[in-house]
């Protein structure tokens, strides 16, 4: 039997530079544990490593107890994953801070956007959001509504909802931006992003963003100043 390859060390690990990956079109890789496949976006790190991913559970899939010392983001895309906190269906935004642990696994099977190694030391909160039960406010221009999901310092994590036509005013990312795309269509001047589009944008970048048809993005700001 074949050794799981093992993931880069290095992939889009450079802050300074804007990134964009259709995950639509990454293979699945393997993991240290059966069942668990990922699709890598970014990736600084053995597998303990600051990293942006898709992470899919098989039915009956269960990943090893470990550690999170600089924490954990995640937000279920589908099925249900589950720990000895809860399950937790489509659309859970889950946050497990520094210092924390679990033993996660999926019964039914599931795909999340998992970030790792991003949060502050100081940054105690734990969290689980479902964001199809929560209250969108509305935004700071017509036909955007923002649900946000934690802050932390200069971070900020949220889903924003953009109706079809929405136009945003041109403007600057201190700490940069990270963008996932969940539904629909989100545009700029520098392209169009289908869902299943991760975009990242470094500290002190511009951009007049819009979606023509409306989207839904998972957004991230404030992150990207120090390595």
């Amino acid at each position: 039997m074949s050794a799981t390859p093992q993931p880069p060390t290095r992939l889009n690990a450079d802050w300074t530079l804007r990134c964009v990956v259709d995950s639509t079109q990454l293979p699945w890789v393997g993991s240290p544990h059966a069942g668990v496949q990922r699709r890598l976006l970014e990736r600084d790190g053995g597998e303990v490593a600051r990293a942006t991913s898709l992470v899919r559970y098989a039915p009956g899939a269960r990943f090893g107890s470990h550690r999170h010392d600089l924490g954990e983001e995640i937000l279920v895309l589908d099925g249900t994953f589950s720990d000895e906190h809860g399950d937790h269906g489509p659309g859970t935004y889950l946050k497990n801070p520094p210092g924390s642990h679990h033993a996660p696994y999926s019964r039914e099977g599931c795909t999340l956007f998992v970030k790792l190694r991003y949060q502050s030391p100081d940054d105690g909160a734990q969290l689980a959001v479902d964001t199809r039960r929560a209250g969108f406010r509305p935004g700071l221009v017509p036909g955007l509504s923002v649900l946000p999901l934690h802050s932390f310092g200069t971070q900020h994590t949220a889903l924003v909802r953009w109706a079809p036509g929405t136009v945003f005013q041109p403007h600057r990312h201190h700490g940069g931006e990270e963008i996932w795309v969940l539904e629909g269509v989100f545009s700029d001047e520098h392209g169009h992003y289908p869902a299943g589009t991760w975009l990242r944008s470094p500290h002190l970048s511009a951009h007049q963003p819009y979606s023509e048809t409306g989207c839904l993005i998972l957004v991230k700001t404030g992150h990207l100043v120090e390595p």
